[in-house]
């Protein structure tokens, strides 16, 4: 007959009892924790992957004005969208030299890509008769100024006006792969509209390399002193 003190269920183990072996069970190995990839950051930006703090991308940037908006917007750069147009219609390897200028900050980059640039528009004239061979050469500044200033390309721009290609948008991968296409097709079927679209961005945004932004101080002499006598 079994012990009452162990057939009872309401009666706690006693203190002195051994367990036996087959009772104990190894210890369970901690829960592996899933590995969440790092988010995604932009040239002076917060981050704008999936796995930033409130959980949302960060909405980007406006171009200042449009691809076909030759003649500029009514601002105090009026003057100078005019200048942008003028010298992409008549010498765009002048334009595109002074964007790189800009854009890299620095001397020299004018020589090392208008150069370049005006080989491939000769070329491309003279065996095709149009410059189908620049916007090879060119369309990287496109990407370079849309990644530095976070700046809404053209393929986001499309699916959000349709409502498609939500899978695309929010895959950052392969969404950067779309949007350097179409920087391509930009520069390659609109090349001196976008020429000009990027000019206008560039001198809205950062100055020229060559501008010295100081103060100049100006000394002039004092002018000629009189003392007026009271009256008696």
């Amino acid at each position: 007959m079994a012990n009452q003190e162990e057939a009872n269920p309401l009666l706690q183990p006693r203190s002195d009892a051994v367990p036996k072996p087959e009772e104990s069970s190894p210890p369970k190995p901690p829960p592996a924790t899933a590995a969440r990839r790092p988010p995604r950051w932009a040239a002076n930006e917060p981050p704008v992957g999936r796995g930033s703090v409130v959980g949302e991308p960060v909405a980007r940037n406006q171009w200042s004005s449009g691809l076909f908006s030759c003649l500029g917007r009514s601002d105090e750069f009026w003057s100078s969208d005019l200048d942008v147009c003028l010298v992409g219609s008549v010498a765009p390897c002048v334009l595109y030299g002074g964007n790189v200028e800009r854009l890299g900050s620095g001397r020299g980059w004018f020589a090392n890509s208008c150069f370049p640039y005006s080989t491939l528009f000769m070329l491309g004239n003279s065996l095709f008769g149009w410059n189908c061979l620049a916007p090879w050469f060119s369309y990287h500044i496109r990407t370079a100024i849309r990644r530095k200033f976070h700046l809404e390309g053209g393929f986001e721009s499309f699916a959000k006006t349709c409502g498609c290609c939500h899978g695309i948008l929010e895959d950052e991968e392969k969404l950067e792969q779309m949007e350097t296409a179409c920087d391509f097709a930009t520069h390659y079927f609109c090349h001196p509209c976008s020429l000009c679209q990027e000019g206008r961005e560039l001198r809205r945004r950062l100055p020229h390399p060559g501008f010295i932004g100081k103060p100049i101080w100006v000394t002039m002499a004092p002018g000629e002193q009189t003392m007026a006598r009271r009256g008696a």
